[in-house]
């Protein structure tokens, strides 16, 4: 680890019509939350996520992902306007990728590959009587 690295990460300012928002990476505390949250639609998560699609799909859970990692009460993120609510998204994203692209999905995809054999067990064992 380099010494910039043992720094806490600087805020990124995302500008929307309401002001300018700090965004910082999530934390640890956050995370017992925020993963149950984000495990409906982890799979959905990539490098370049369609939000839209994914407010479409999983309106709820996005919104309430976004109050998590803006820190904003659900309220705040339900009043924005749609393209407020897409360009912030992004810049959380952004700001978090590390922790979805590389933690989350990859963690979510282990999970299902070590359930898959126990499903497939599971799926072809008679029903009882």
């Amino acid at each position: 680890m380099t010494d910039f690295q043992t720094f806490p990460p600087a805020p990124v300012v995302v500008q929307i019509s309401c002001g300018a928002l700090e965004l910082t990476p999530v934390r640890l505390g956050e995370l017992p939350r925020l993963l149950a949250v984000v495990r409906p639609f982890a799979d959905a998560i990539s490098a370049e996520p369609d939000w839209l699609d994914l407010l479409a799909r999983h309106g709820n859970g996005v919104l309430e992902l976004l109050a998590l990692t803006t820190r904003r009460e659900r309220a705040w993120i339900d009043d924005l306007s749609l393209d407020d609510a897409v360009q912030l998204a992004a810049a959380v994203f952004e700001v978090n990728a590390d922790f979805f692209v590389r933690r989350v999905v990859p963690g979510i995809a282990r999970s299902a590959d070590q359930l898959a054999p126990l499903i497939r067990t599971l799926g072809t064992a008679p029903s009882p009587a």
